[in-house]
């Protein structure tokens, strides 16, 4: 089973997930926990890593921001580090790198195209 972090601000975001996910949510191969903020998605992904082996992570959100989450993450040291992929609304050059430099895995840009993510999500060294 795959678990997934979900972090966006945008209260519409959980639903849509789990919309598109249904199948594979019933079929019991991808665990979904979303959080609201860089601070909530900090403390599961500290409190219970399991819940983190995939984040996929908006990078502008208010308090802490997505590329500050994915700081954080990249200097803990857990046995088992995980995939990262940041999303935004804005495909902007100086974001993507940003986000590369600091470790990110894959850079996508909203509105998610969900089949292309699915896709990912199958070549995942999970």
């Amino acid at each position: 089973m795959t678990h997934i972090l979900v972090v966006d601000d945008e209260p519409d975001v959980r639903p849509l997930f789990e919309q598109r996910f249904r199948r594979e949510i019933r079929g019991g191969t991808i665990h979904l926990t979303f959080a609201s903020s860089g601070e909530e998605a900090l403390t599961i992904f500290t409190e219970r890593p399991q819940e983190a082996v995939l984040i996929l992570s908006d990078i502008n959100m208010p308090g802490m921001s997505g590329l500050e989450l994915l700081r954080h993450i990249r200097t803990v040291t857990p046995k088992r580090p995980p995939v990262v992929m940041m999303i935004t609304a804005y495909g902007d050059e100086d974001s993507h790198k940003q986000a590369m430099d600091l470790g990110a895995d894959d850079f996508l840009t909203k509105p998610l195209d969900f089949t292309d993510l699915k896709e990912k999500l199958a070549n995942l060294p999970v």
